[in-house]
């Protein structure tokens, strides 16, 4: 079963965002987009100071499987990177809510739209999906 822990907020490109406070949003892929990649090989990571837009790919996950782009969920500006992807992609596959993450945006503007964690379910079929179709 998929993991979407409610302190998280999501996109429906199947990524998690949590906000860091001061502006600045941790991004990663969610454990369904991990699982349905497979053995994640390869994180193409922003570069810190690359500008951010809504909608527009930030970098790649490339697995054993497929190539996928992780969409910016908001606009802003790459404030940090996880360096240790580089020398361990499959940290995405293992811990994509912990030592997974992919990078931090940081936006002076408004905040983004997000899925709460109920609506993420639902859109993947997860819990809350079914409970909405057994009632």
């Amino acid at each position: 079963m998929t993991e979407v822990p409610r302190s998280l907020s999501f996109t429906a490109d199947h990524e998690w965002v949590r906000d860091e406070g001061g502006g600045r949003w941790r991004i990663g892929i969610t454990d369904h987009a991990q699982a349905a990649l497979g053995d994640v090989v390869f994180v193409d990571l922003p570069t810190v100071g690359a500008p951010a837009r809504r909608g527009s790919p930030l970098g790649e996950v490339e697995s054993t499987k497929t190539v996928s782009d992780v969409v910016a969920p908001l606009d802003g500006v790459v404030a940090e990177v996880n360096e240790r992807l580089r020398d361990d992609p499959a940290l995405v596959n293992t811990a994509p809510y912990g030592d997974g993450w992919l990078c931090v945006i940081e936006s002076s503007g408004a905040e983004p739209q997000l899925l709460t964690a109920s609506e993420y379910e639902r859109l993947v079929g997860g819990p809350a999906a079914a409970q909405a179709t057994s009632t």
